[in-house]
C-alpha cells in the first residue's frame, strides 16, 4: 500500500524554516502524530481481519462445492468412454 500520508507538505518545511519550536509544542507534535499511527494501525488491523474472515467465508463455500461434487461423483460415477480403435494405415 502506497502512503501519501508520509510526503512533506510545504507548509511543514515553512514552519521549521521560519521558527523554531519550543519543547512543548514539539511534544504536542510527536502525540499527535502517534495518536494518527495509532488510529491508522487500528484501521489496517481492522481491514485485515475484514479480509481474513471474506477469504475463510470463501473458502468455506469452496469447500462445501467441492465435497458436494466428489460425493456426486461417488453416488453416480461416469461413464467409461470406450476406447477408440486405431485405423490401419495403407500404404
Amino acid at each position: 500500500m502506497l502512503r501519501t500520508d508520509r510526503v512533506a507538505q510545504p507548509e511543514a518545511l515553512m514552519d521549521t524554516e521560519q521558527e523554531q519550536k519550543t519543547p512543548a509544542e514539539l511534544k504536542e507534535i510527536r502525540l499527535a502524530r502517534r495518536a494518527a499511527q495509532e488510529a491508522e494501525g487500528v484501521k489496517a488491523m481492522a481491514e485485515i481481519a475484514a479480509a481474513d474472515v471474506a477469504i475463510r467465508k470463501r473458502t468455506e463455500e469452496l469447500r462445501a462445492l467441492r465435497l458436494a461434487r466428489e460425493a456426486d461423483e461417488l453416488a453416480n460415477p461416469p461413464e467409461p468412454k470406450p476406447k477408440a480403435t486405431r485405423k490401419k494405415k495403407t500404404s
